[in-house]
Formats: structure tokens, sequence, C-alpha cells
């Protein structure tokens, strides 16, 4: 018989802010690139967030189901934000079916989020050229070694894939075919800021519709063809 598992989480409930911590439009750049920077510069600075690269990418392929997983973000400007895999992965094969994809980053010690949505495209194999050649020697050994999303028999299958990847390239290993980047192009760019009350702060940024009419009100002109609104928690 199976046993059950069934544990009730509604007590888990942690304050986070006062009322002064308030996320305003004041204090709100007009551009989501330079917001984001802002608050990843802040993040980078905090001793207690390890990676304030890493984030959650989520694809879905032809069969209609998700899938999310943990990357690292490598490179961000006004044309995107730039993360590295295999091109034989779950997730390239779905952005192969399906290039639009989301990607979160929650920095807990501050309690801040900010999710990403837009396509997703190759960049020029150059630059992931570029890229792979400054990784440890031990990373561009494993690019060769994982057939990443695959079955493997076991944990001394890989090892051995490595020892021989290893013999083969020495210190000279060069970039797989089947391993670059990928640049995604922000279409909405949501900041969240959690509050105690949960009545969180939400704005997000947009590129405004054809023919959208921006009032001020609710929408309101950004900086580089953005808009952008708050929204209820």
């Amino acid at each position: 018989m199976t046993e059950e598992v069934k544990e009730d989480l509604g007590a888990m409930r942690k304050p986070y802010f006062t009322p002064e911590t308030l996320f305003l439009e004041d204090e709100l750049v007009k551009d989501p690139i330079q917001q984001f920077k802002i608050w990843f510069d802040e993040a980078k600075a905090h001793s207690g967030i390890r990676e304030a690269n890493a984030c959650c990418l989520a694809t879905c392929g032809a069969n209609g189901y998700p899938s999310a997983r943990i990357v690292l973000l490598k490179g961000f400007s006004n044309e995107g934000f730039t993360f590295f895999t295999n091109y034989n992965s779950r997730k390239a094969r779905e952005l192969a079916d399906n290039n639009k994809a989301a990607m979160t980053f929650y920095w807990e010690p501050l309690v801040k989020q900010i999710r990403i949505e837009g396509r997703v495209e190759k960049i020029p194999e150059q630059d992931s050229e570029e890229y792979f050649l400054s990784r440890p020697l031990v990373s561009k050994i494993g690019a060769w070694a994982s057939p990443q999303s695959q079955p493997v028999p076991d944990r001394a299958y890989l090892d051995t894939r490595v020892k021989e990847f290893e013999t083969k390239f020495g210190d000279q290993v060069p970039k797989p075919e089947h391993w670059g980047g990928y640049v995604l192009r922000a279409e909405r760019v949501e900041f969240w800021r959690g509050q105690s009350s949960r009545v969180h702060d939400r704005i997000r940024f947009r590129k405004p519709e054809k023919d959208e009419k921006v009032d001020g009100v609710l929408v309101h002109p950004g900086l580089h063809d953005w808009v952008y609104e708050r929204l209820g928690p």
C-alpha cells in the first residue's frame, strides 16, 4: 500500500515590508531594461543572494505541455536577455516548435520578482563561440559529455563520457555544434514587490497595441516605445 503524503501549508506565512516600502510610479524608471538593471544590481550586491542571474525559464512545445527550469542569465541589453544551452535539450526542442517563452527572477531577501515574456531566437554563432571559449574547462567538457534531456544508464556512464572527452580534447575544447545561445526579446516585463498585506505592487511594461490610446490614467507612456500600467495583485 502506498503511504499517503499530505501536508497543509496554509500557516506558512512571512511578513514582507511596511507600507513605507511601497513600489510607486514616482521611483519607476520609465524603461523596463533600465529598471531591470537597477533591481538586478541590487540583487547582485546583496550578500544573501548567491546567484542573482538565476531565473526560471518557461517554454511550451507543440503538445501544449509547459516546462520550466532554472537557467543562468548570461547577459542583457536593450536587445534582450541571453542564455546558453544544449540545442538538443527539451527547452531547445520546444523553442523550435514555439519561440514564445517566459523568464522569471525571484530574489527572496528583497521580496522582488521580475517576469519577462517575449520571443526567443538563436544568437549569432560567433557570439556563442566567444562565450564558449570563456567557460571553465570542466564546463566545456560537460557540454560534450552530457546528452542533455536524454535517458542515461547511470552516473558512471556520464563520468566515463567526461573522461573520454578529456582524453580526446585535452585543454583545447571546441564548441559543439549542438550548443549555443538564445536571446529572449522582451515584449512584456513586470516588476513585483511583495507587501505583508498581500496587496502587492505590480507594474507591467509592454509594447502598445496598434492604435491603442495611451490615456495617462490606466496606461502611461514610457520610454523607447514602451507603455506601462499598474496591475491588481
